[in-house]
């Protein structure tokens, strides 16, 4: 007589959301990190650095922000 065993793993499933939850948190706490980092490096060049890399002192936040948050385009 034949016979078969099934396991299920019925914890993976109910982890499943909250794993997803936390990386998604974690990513989240990466990005800020990567814009503070950003912000913090261009904000320490003068204004005639930043004036050869087309920018100026008062759009550091925004390029910095797009720098971080926009390379998913």
């Amino acid at each position: 007589m034949a016979s078969t065993t099934h396991f299920s793993n019925t914890r993976g499933n109910f982890l499943a959301p909250l794993t997803s939850w936390f990386h998604s948190v974690r990513e989240q706490f990466a990005r800020r990190r990567s814009y503070r980092r950003t912000l913090n490096e261009l904000s320490t060049l003068s204004t005639n650095q930043l004036a050869d890399l087309g920018l100026h002192r008062s759009s550091l936040r925004q390029s910095a922000y797009n720098a971080v948050y926009h390379q998913l385009h």
